[in-house]
């Protein structure tokens, strides 16, 4: 028997409200993720005995996610699932960024323990308060699947169903099955304490190397990459804007474009784009749409994002320019 470690940043799984019957109107990240694993009923019988280790990495709603958290974070992953007597992680998480937490982690902790171990992240659509929320249950998939033999790589699991880091999107607004691996499929689901397993496990990136996470928590600032989308109408104002000095913030390293369909783009976007790749700008092509991939086309002005959606592709080019 071993350890499973559950590590809090707050979200909505931990927020409140005034009322029960209000599950939208509430402050995230009120409950610490002692008092969550606390109220947690059969806790004990998923856990088969194994034991709990807790720990407060954050808390904070989902939406003020932070360079500096994420690198805490991942610090406190890493130095976890080294342990032997550890058999899994597990993160309480906002719902909000979810998706970029779980590729951030994919990307940079070392592929020798992702090999081995799972990092699961949960989350929770109705706050600790609600009349009927999904939280606790959402907790007890995530350790299930944390203590489940051979379980590795890093994943999310919400209302039952387990989606890897690459593939996890957010596609509703409301209700508690709001995650969707798209058109690749969830890896399997969580049913009584049980994983049906539909795909392999998530494989890890192979160019991590040790060391890399400690390197990454002195770099500051992280390189600046920002979003911009096509759509009917677009012009290069945002783009233009976006290449002027600011005295607050570092200068643009990196654009990536969500662009349309199979990341087309509006003429004088690409006028744009092609004048802050002169300026030293790293420009990667994305689609706003919500499943599929971009396919790349001979002779495309920019590079694309190799499959990634928009949020996830600016965390591999922040990654990459470091």
């Amino acid at each position: 028997m071993k350890n499973i470690v559950v590590l809090g940043t707050g979200g909505t799984i931990a927020g409140t409200a005034a009322s029960a019957a209000d599950n939208i109107g509430y402050r995230a990240a009120q409950v610490g993720v002692a008092e969550l694993l606390a109220g947690v009923p059969g806790m004990s019988e998923v856990l088969e005995g194994h034991a709990l280790v807790c720990e407060q990495v954050a808390q904070i709603d989902s939406k003020d996610m932070s360079f500096a958290i994420w690198s805490a974070l991942a610090l406190s992953v890493q130095q976890h699932l080294a342990q032997d007597d550890v058999a899994g992680v597990v993160i309480t998480h906002g719902t909000d960024t979810l998706e970029e937490t779980a590729f951030f982690l994919h990307a940079v902790l070392p592929a020798a323990l992702q090999l081995h171990k799972p990092v699961v992240l949960t989350c929770a659509m109705r706050p600790a308060s609600s009349l009927n929320p999904d939280g606790p249950q959402n907790l007890l998939d995530a350790v299930a699947l944390a203590r489940t033999d051979g379980a590795c790589g890093v994943m999310a699991v919400c209302a039952g169903v387990v989606h890897s880091a690459l593939a996890v999107q957010k596609v509703h607004v409301y209700r508690p099955d709001a995650f969707s691996s798209g058109d690749a499929g969830p890896l399997g689901y969580v049913e009584e304490g049980r994983l049906r397993q539909v795909k392999n496990w998530p494989l890890a990136l192979t160019h991590q190397t040790s060391g890399a996470l400690e390197k990454l928590e002195h770099i500051n600032p992280w390189p600046r990459v920002e979003i911009v989308m096509n759509y009917a109408g677009g012009s290069a104002a945002v783009v233009d804007a976006l290449l002027q000095p600011l005295p607050s913030a570092p200068p643009l390293r990196g654009l990536v474009v969500a662009g349309t369909g199979n990341g087309t783009l509006h003429v004088e976007l690409i006028e744009a784009l092609q004048r802050a790749e002169q300026a030293g700008v790293r420009v990667l092509r994305a689609s706003r749409c919500g499943e599929g991939r971009v396919l790349p086309v001979a002779g495309s002005l920019f590079a694309d994002s190799k499959g990634l959606s928009p949020v996830k592709a600016r965390v591999a080019l922040m990654l990459a320019l470091m």
